[in-house]
């Protein structure tokens, strides 16, 4: 029997480990053999998650063709992986990515660092704040007066708790945009609402354009449902979409959904203006495009800026635009509420599909939700979310600038997110080499497709202060470790997180 559980293409393959060498090397970096190069990339695929942990490679002759070298350094370069315990062979089964004993398995997406590593590991891999007290105590202290007469039932509310939905609805229709109870479901945060959707919309095969780049976790679930993902090139800056190439995707894919995130992108920060939200709505609805638009970090405007009206405000009906809100971003990535805006059918639809997924979102965390709209502690756990927030930007991107001034960004005025063009390095083997020097940090590709965005990092704003500085200082180190070439072999790193 066979040890592998997928398979990765030769142009596939090719196609990503050309996107790691097709950057500039840094100055009086040491040019591997071409074997050991071959074999680094594949390492890093593994150790990013972007190549399965038991995903069968090409036969040596259809790497070494998609690749245009010779098969003798193909084959050096796998029985090098061989040697380092990052593939498997045998006689008949061909060959299959691996993990050498004593490393944790990659993930496909940016889990949080586990706890008992954060004294020793700076965390720049998830775009979440501690949770902003006194408001989440006092939220959960408010829902629990409110749940014994929800505890006498059975406590399945595939929709959503009726008095939450009626908030939300409210809270839609105080920003201009009339909207019923019947036109909302709760759900397990924004992922869950947009795996729902996917399920419904998106079957097997189906096109989905999206965002390049875009959100790395969104991109991993729409793939594992089996979507062709379309990308589509934001404009440059922070500049928002393209709207020149959004129009001929939907005119020439005919994609079945579109994802976009128009509140301060995650990851580029970029905000879209009212005429671009107003166009692309016209696109998607002429294409017969459902367009769902992600407005978790709507409410995380860091500078004094004038807010575009929602999305959904250009389609009030909700016949093209699916809208996901979540307290995941704004309030605290542990409370574990989302919401779906949509038409009523739509949303009858998601909810009968949800009996075959998890019934309901928990009881309790909608209580807290619902008291924090309902008594103004929404707004103000917001303001300090924004303070906090405001000041870790203002902090990393000061030390950034001193240890690293030849790399490249432009600041955001909102969100949680600065998109870096990293000098001419690797963006792979700098978050290799930052696990060397205790930091953890997302490489670009990640929020590409096939292998996109090599040349970029994503640095959140969750640290400031001394710990910004730090930050700052280790990138640094990363970036001479790959400058130097240290990267491209000797030991692997310490420990993997994704």
């Amino acid at each position: 029997m066979a040890q592998w559980t997928s398979a990765v293409g030769a142009a596939q393959l090719a196609r990503l480990l050309k996107s790691q060498q097709d950057r500039p090397a840094g100055p009086g970096a040491r040019r591997p053999p071409a074997y050991r190069a071959l074999a680094d990339g594949v390492r890093l695929l593994v150790l990013e998650g972007r190549v399965p942990v038991a995903a069968r490679l090409p036969a040596e002759r259809e790497l070494a063709l998609a690749f245009s070298v010779s098969r003798t350094t193909v084959a050096a370069a796998y029985e090098a992986l061989r040697a380092e315990g990052f593939l498997e062979s045998r006689r008949g089964a061909g060959s299959w990515t691996a993990v050498p004993a004593g490393n944790p398995v990659p993930a496909r997406g940016l889990e949080p660092l586990p706890p008992e590593s954060l004294g020793s590991v700076i965390d720049l891999g998830c775009a979440a704040l501690p949770a902003p007290e006194p408001w989440l105590t006092r939220a959960v202290q408010g829902a629990l007066e409110e749940l014994p007469p929800y505890a006498h039932t059975h406590g399945d509310y595939p929709a959503g708790l009726p008095a939450l939905r009626a908030m939300i609805a409210d809270r839609y229709s105080a920003r201009g945009i009339p909207t019923m109870p019947e036109q909302i479901m709760v759900t397990t945060g924004a992922m869950g609402a947009i795996d729902a959707i996917c399920h419904l919309f998106g079957g097997r095969g189906e096109r989905i354009a999206v965002e390049s780049p875009s959100y790395a976790n969104i991109l991993q679930l729409m793939r594992e449902a089996g979507a062709r993902l379309v990308p589509v090139a934001m404009a440059d800056g922070l500049a928002g979409w393209d709207m020149d190439r959004w129009r001929q995707v939907l005119r020439d894919a005919a994609p079945r959904i579109a994802y976009v995130v128009a509140d301060f992108h995650n990851p580029t920060g970029a905000l879209a203006d009212d005429d671009q939200r107003r166009r692309l709505v016209e696109a998607a609805r002429s294409a017969g495009t459902v367009l769902v638009a992600d407005e978790t970090m709507s409410e995380l405007w860091l500078d004094d800026v004038a807010m575009p009206r929602p999305v959904c405000g250009f389609d009030p009906g909700g016949s093209t635009v699916i809208t996901v809100g979540s307290a995941s971003k704004a309030f605290w990535a542990g409370m574990r509420i989302g919401w779906v805006r949509a038409a009523p059918d739509v949303i009858r639809s998601l909810v009968a599909a949800r009996a075959y997924a998890d019934l309901g979102t928990p009881v309790l965390e909608q209580l807290a939700v619902n008291w924090l709209f309902s008594t103004g502690g929404w707004e103000q756990a917001v303001e300090l979310r924004r303070r906090q927030a405001r000041g870790n930007r203002d902090d990393l991107v000061a030390a950034v600038r001193r240890e690293l001034p030849e790399w490249e960004f432009t600041v955001p005025e909102g969100g949680l997110t600065l998109w870096v063009r990293a000098g001419g390095l690797s963006g792979s083997r700098l978050a290799e080499a930052g696990e060397r020097v205790g930091l953890r940090v997302p490489s670009g590709p990640r929020f590409g497709v096939d292998g996109a965005f090599e040349g970029y990092v994503r640095l959140p704003f969750t640290v400031g202060g001394a710990v910004a500085d730090e930050a700052a200082t280790r990138l640094a180190a990363a970036a001479r470790i790959v400058e130097s070439g240290g990267a491209a072999g000797g030991e692997g790193p310490r420990t993997f997180v994704a």
